[in-house]
């Protein structure tokens, strides 16, 4: 079996300004989560062009997408909510430009909060635009006073979820202001919190290793329990590379 999957993460992009030049980055906690599962990982800056982005997949395992700031609903058809503060159109395009190449792939992904989001959009889902008013009665779900605020999750009986957590109490962090409304139809919810706001899912296909958590288990605020979803995809990744030689070979 692989020993060390390549695992690309899509980093976060900043334009210059009048004071500071563009720069692309990561936060430490992904790539130190999937180093500590077993995975070497290697950052996907913005780019451009489309045959270097197959390229770089040619040579990956699998991919982390990684949370940020908000999809712009402008570009799947909707009005854009005045919550929403969108990520630079450079990022976007370019993890848009991915999730699509990721899903024609069938290749092995995590997306973690926005990049949750995102897959769910690319297989033809959508969004509620702000949980306070979408969903009236729902808990909170940011707390700009806590970065560690934290909601229960229920998690769904025969999924990778169940597997990580058990049936016990569990609290997981939440940072985010958008989520799932309508699921695309090649995933299935694997919890949810108890409002009934989606917070994970994972591919209903069983050619298709892809999980999504809507809360962020790479960060300083989760729980030891968190970063085992790191360790059940690295695991995930060796099992799909490894079937990937057998039909090769």
């Amino acid at each position: 079996m692989l020993s060390k999957p390549l695992i690309g993460l899509n980093a976060n992009y900043r334009a210059a300004t009048h004071d500071r030049p563009a720069f692309s980055f990561v936060g430490a906690g992904y790539f130190d989560a999937i180093i500590q599962a077993g995975g070497i990982p290697v950052v996907i800056p913005p780019i451009v062009e489309e045959s270097d982005l197959h390229t770089l997949l040619d040579h990956l395992n699998g991919v982390v997408m990684i949370g940020g700031p908000d999809l712009d609903p402008h570009r799947d058809g909707f009005m854009r909510h005045a919550s929403v503060r969108p990520m630079e159109a450079r990022r976007e395009e370019t993890d848009r430009r991915l999730m699509k190449m990721i899903v024609q792939r069938r290749m092995s992904v995590f997306g973690i909060g926005v990049g949750m989001q995102l897959m769910n959009v690319t297989l033809g889902g959508n969004l509620f635009f702000h949980i306070a008013e979408d969903l009236p009665g729902s808990l909170p779900h940011k707390d700009p006073l806590d970065k560690g605020h934290r909601h229960g999750l229920d998690v769904v009986p025969g999924t990778l979820m169940e597997r990580i957590y058990g049936d016990g109490e569990v609290r997981v962090n939440s940072v985010h202001h958008m989520s799932i409304d309508e699921l695309a139809p090649e995933f299935r919810v694997s919890a949810y919190c108890p409002d009934g706001v989606v917070e994970a899912i994972e591919s209903s296909r069983d050619d298709w290793f892809a999980i999504g958590t809507q809360f962020h288990p790479e960060s300083e605020s989760a729980s030891a329990l968190d970063k085992r979803i790191f360790e059940e995809f690295i695991d995930g990744v060796k099992i799909m590379s490894q079937q990937s030689l057998r039909m090769v070979a």
